[in-house]
């Protein structure tokens, strides 16, 4: 009997850990759904970036983490309690990661520079093939060179290691734009 009870018990957790990964397509099909990392660089957490995330991801189920909540080391630190793994693994789990910086100091936020910067002779080239990459980069008044220095770096990170980089959106209309490549 207990057996047959810890069976039940077992499939009913399978059931319930994969509920939310499939969706029924217009032929009523069962569908894998796309798992979606958003990465808040912002120490904001509920800030202008985390906003620019929720329309941009709009009617989508997906995870946060921002990263003040993890230590990620400085490039060529080596220290305990680095938790760089930890996002590096949330990201490989996921099909689609919203990067999103606010522009500080005319350029990406410190908490996302960082994290790229970690990737460097750790992660192999290609590491995410097959992933995209979206990107939400507001500020106050950023200026043209700051927008497009934020871009050129988002998109050679994605290249290097191995994204498809669907673009950028520093405003709610972009964000609007740009949800239709998540379709």
């Amino acid at each position: 009997m207990k057996k047959i009870l810890f069976l039940m018990l077992g499939m009913l957790a399978f059931v319930n850990c994969s509920a939310g990964t499939k969706k029924s397509d217009s032929n009523n099909n069962e569908v894998e759904m796309e798992k979606i990392l958003f990465i808040n660089g912002s120490p904001n957490r509920d800030g202008n970036t985390a906003a620019l995330a929720k329309v941009l991801l709009e009617g989508r189920k997906y995870e946060t983490i921002n990263l003040n909540d993890y230590r990620l080391n400085f490039y060529g630190q080596k220290l305990e309690g680095d938790q760089l793994d930890e996002v590096i693994a949330k990201m490989k789990e996921a099909d689609i990661v919203v990067m999103g910086s606010p522009v500080y100091w005319h350029n990406i936020c410190a908490s996302v520079r960082t994290l790229m910067e970690r990737f460097y002779g750790y992660v192999p080239d290609g590491e995410f093939k097959g992933k995209r990459l979206f990107f939400v980069y507001q500020g106050a008044a950023p200026t043209k060179m700051m927008i497009d220095d934020g871009e050129y770096s988002m998109s050679r990170f994605a290249g290097m290691y191995g994204f498809s980089y669907e673009g950028m959106a520093t405003s709610k209309s972009e964000a609007k734009t740009l949800k239709g490549k998540l379709k």
